[in-house]
């Protein structure tokens, strides 16, 4: 399939066999472990790389149906090769430990998924690898934090959960004058909406459970780069075993094909949620990079095609009159989730910072009226009606 053709027609087609196994239309799920050999000959010629192209040895070194995946994502965000792991974290673990090294330190902005920030912080360190989190958009101080033995800057490109867009170009720039890779978390965007990649981005992860699959109903995480980093990534991931089941893989790759549809979807109901929401009175401030006032808005029109279905925002309100309204929403679920079809909702305060007092999330930037809205394919007048009837209720 051509890169030439437009998102929605790869998203079907692309990375996938025109002629499949049995003739079947789907790509049919490999359910085994393991693989055999015809003969000794056979495998000794496996072994000595005259008949890797379309086999493995080992289901721990790939599958068909992984495959299948891998070559639709790489296509999806314009990379060489893609590596599909058993949940977004694994991807991110798994590079991290890969691409670092003991005595190495690595830069991260701020505003990023609380477990990222406690692998790299908390983790890591007991390897020998240390880190330095810098403000998200702030530049100079990303600079400034590079070390003679730092070799990585890694960001979420819209982070979580204020939204912030990185400016990629610039962040790239900034590693390609220290010389040191860079890898962004794209959940958030999705390939629909940004393709780092395509900016000179070395790596790409995704937390495919979220958007990528869209149903709520498995776990997979993927990272898309070059041919030769992916290789390094692949040899990681046979040592440590975060593989992506064949089962997973081909829900993954049914949801793939409607990914340009639902993610028309999020987008535009993502904007008309945050825009109604902007001014009402007991809402405090609404972060969402399609609206003008957020602090990313044009960086965001500059490298991203789409805004997202998360909408963050602060209630006039504090931890508990903010519970009430989650409470009283009736279409969303309370999930700590996002990407699927259904819409999600959490108090961030109560979901991932929940042990903490409230000056301490104060110190992280979290109010305790932080409310995140991952809307889903729903009708938009049907949520902005709850919305406004929870928020009556307050």
């Amino acid at each position: 399939m051509s890169r030439d053709n437009r998102f929605s027609t790869r998203s079907v087609h692309g990375g996938e066999l025109r002629v499949k196994p049995y003739h079947s239309l789907t790509t049919p799920i490999v359910q085994t472990s393991t693989f055999t050999f015809a003969d000794t000959a056979d495998l000794v010629a496996y072994k000595e790389n005259e008949n890797q192209d379309d086999r493995v040895e080992y289901g721990r070194y790939g599958n068909p149906t992984v495959a299948a995946v891998e070559r639709k994502l790489a296509d999806l965000d314009s990379g060489e090769e893609a590596l599909l792991f058993s949940s977004g974290m694994a991807a991110i673990t798994v590079t991290l430990l890969s691409v670092l090294s003991a005595g190495d330190h690595l830069v991260m902005t701020d505003d990023c998924y609380r477990r990222t920030r406690q692998f790299t912080t908390e983790f890591l360190p007991r390897f020998g690898i240390l880190s330095t989190l810098v403000p998200v958009g702030d530049y100079a101080a990303l600079e400034a934090a590079i070390q003679p033995n730092t070799r990585l800057l890694l960001s979420e490109s819209p982070t979580n959960p204020y939204l912030r867009v990185v400016d990629v170009p610039r962040l790239v720039e900034i590693a390609h004058r220290h010389d040191l890779s860079t890898v962004i978390d794209s959940t958030f965007a999705t390939p629909v909406n940004q393709r780092p990649l395509e900016f000179g981005v070395d790596l790409v992860i995704h937390s495919a459970t979220k958007y990528l699959a869209g149903h709520n109903d498995l776990l997979a995480g993927a990272v898309i780069g070059s041919n030769e980093m992916i290789a390094d990534l692949r040899e990681t991931q046979g040592m440590v075993g975060a593989i992506c089941d064949p089962h997973s893989a081909y829900l993954l790759l049914r949801g793939l094909k409607t990914l340009a549809l639902r993610m028309a979807r999020h987008n535009e109901t993502g904007l008309q949620v945050a825009l109604s929401l902007e001014g009402h009175p007991k809402v405090r401030r609404v972060y969402y990079p399609g609206l003008p006032s957020h602090p990313d808005h044009t960086t965001a029109g500059k490298q991203m095609s789409g805004f997202g279905g998360v909408v963050s925002f602060e209630l006039d309100a504090d931890l508990e009159l903010t519970g009430r309204f989650v409470d009283a929403l009736q279409i969303p679920s309370i999930s700590p989730s996002l990407g699927g079809v259904e819409s999600l909702v959490i108090q961030v305060a109560v979901v991932t910072y929940h042990e903490l007092s409230s000056r301490e999330r104060a110190e992280l930037g979290i109010a305790d009226a932080l409310v995140r809205l991952a809307v889903g394919i729903e009708d938009a007048d049907d949520l902005i009606a709850d919305l406004h009837q929870a928020l009556a209720r307050m």
